[in-house]
């Protein structure tokens, strides 16, 4: 049990940054903060459709990871 609380917690906090990394790539919808830092500004280079689709489903498929992972580890302490 100790090594996967080990193994858990390492898969928790990989999938936390990648999480991050992951919803910082997506483009600016306006009139947040990305309108504040010059986000607001619309330039020819855009993602595409595609891209900004399978996008989405990265991240929302490593955010639920990272949840099944939380709850993983949550009964995991409350057995031990």
């Amino acid at each position: 049990m100790p090594l996967l609380k080990l193994i858990l917690q390492i898969l928790l906090v990989v999938l936390g940054l990648l999480t991050i990394m992951l919803v910082l790539l997506h483009k600016g919808r306006g009139g947040g903060l990305s309108d504040m830092f010059g986000g607001g500004v619309s330039s020819s280079a855009s993602a595409s459709g595609v891209a900004e689709r399978n996008l989405n489903r990265l991240t929302v498929t490593i955010a639920v990871a990272w949840g099944m992972s939380a709850v993983g580890l949550g009964v995991i302490e409350r057995f031990l």
